[in-house]
C-alpha cells in the first residue's frame, strides 16, 4: 500500500493513532526555544491541522496540506472554531507544488519516515528543499530504530539513513531522541531533526 493509500484508510477507519487532538510537543519546544520566528510556513502532512493552526496563532502564515481528504475537511472546520486564517489543501507532496513557496519554515511529523527507500527518502529531501527560500528551517520528527516498540509503531529509521537522504540538501543543526505523543499504549520513540537548507538548488 502507498503511503498516501494508508493515511486516507486510517482516516476514513476513524481516528488514527497518530490524531492526538493538540500540537505536537515538539514542534512547541523547537519553536519557542530557538526561537523560530514568525515567517511564511509549510506543514506536510497536516492531518487534521493542530499543529497549522498552532502555528498560525502564532503569527506564522501558514500552508498546510495533506493526502486525506477527510484529514483536510476536519483542518478547516478546527480552523474555524479557532478563528485563524490558515491554507489547507488535499494535495500529494511528492506531485505537486504547493501554493505560497518560498517558505521560511517547514514541519512534517511523521511523512519523511513513511519511505522505505534511500531513493524516495532522498527525493522527499529534495522537494522540501525546492519549496524553501535559502537557509528556510526543516523540522522533521521521525521514528526512531531504537525504539523496542519498533513494528507496532510508526516507521522507524536510523540516524544513518536521515543524514544519507537529507545532507545532499540540508545541514542537519541537530538530531536529537525524544518521542511521538500517540493513541497507543505506549509512546514511540523519535528523532527531532532540525535542518538548514542549503541553497544549492537540484
Amino acid at each position: 500500500m502507498r503511503p498516501e493509500d494508508h493515511f486516507r484508510q486510517a482516516y476514513q477507519e476513524g481516528s488514527p493513532p497518530w490524531d492526538i487532538g493538540k500540537p505536537d510537543f515538539n514542534l512547541i519546544q523547537t519553536v519557542t526555544a530557538l526561537p523560530i520566528h514568525p515567517c511564511k510556513a509549510l506543514e506536510i502532512g497536516c492531518g487534521t491541522g493542530d499543529n497549522a493552526i498552532w502555528l498560525a496563532q502564532r503569527g506564522f502564515q501558514v500552508a498546510a496540506v495533506d493526502s486525506s481528504e477527510i484529514a483536510i475537511q476536519k483542518a478547516h472546520e478546527k480552523a474555524a472554531d479557532a478563528n485563524v486564517q490558515s491554507k489547507f489543501a488535499v494535495l500529494d507532496f511528492l506531485k505537486s507544488h504547493v501554493e505560497g513557496a518560498p517558505f521560511g519554515f517547514a514541519f512534517d511529523r511523521g511523512c519523511f519516515h513513511v519511505f522505505d527507500s534511500d531513493e524516495d527518502r532522498t527525493s522527499f529531501a529534495q522537494k522540501v528543499h525546492r519549496h524553501l527560500a535559502v537557509g528556510g528551517l526543516w523540522l522533521s520528527l521521525i521514528g526512531c530504530a531504537d525504539d523496542e516498540h519498533a513494528g507496532e509503531g510508526p516507521p522507524v529509521r536510523s540516524a544513518r539513513q536521515i543524514t544519507n537522504a537529507v545532507e545532499p540538501f540540508f545541514e542537519v543543526l541537530s538530531l536529537t531522541s525524544s518521542h511521538f505523543e500517540t493513541n497507543l499504549p505506549f509512546q514511540p520513540r523519535a528523532w527531532v531533526c532540525l535542518m538548514r537548507q542549503r541553497g544549492v538548488r537540484n
